[in-house]
């Protein structure tokens, strides 16, 4: 499996993650959605809900109460609270 994505999770205090990563789903505002290898750029408002994804460990996920999301040139960096 590739791992093309670049996925940055931070939080107010530090970071949680970053790593390369296959795909990752987001708690998006009006219903979850999943960013692949050349997503469109888009920047987006996360409500509580899981965030996950897959890397080469395999599938993770974290539990987050809210945040924004910003995808770029497959480069994913959320900026979320944690429950």
């Amino acid at each position: 499996m590739q791992y093309p994505l670049v996925l940055e999770i931070l939080t107010p205090d530090k970071h949680i993650y970053k790593g390369n990563v296959a795909q990752a789903t987001l708690p998006g505002a009006k219903a979850p959605f999943i960013i692949m290898n050349n997503h469109a750029p888009i920047i987006s408002v996360l409500q509580k809900g899981k965030l996950c994804w897959t890397d080469e460990k395999g599938d993770d996920c974290i539990e987050i109460s809210g945040g924004f999301v910003e995808v770029e040139k497959n480069v994913i960096t959320a900026c979320i609270e944690l429950l």
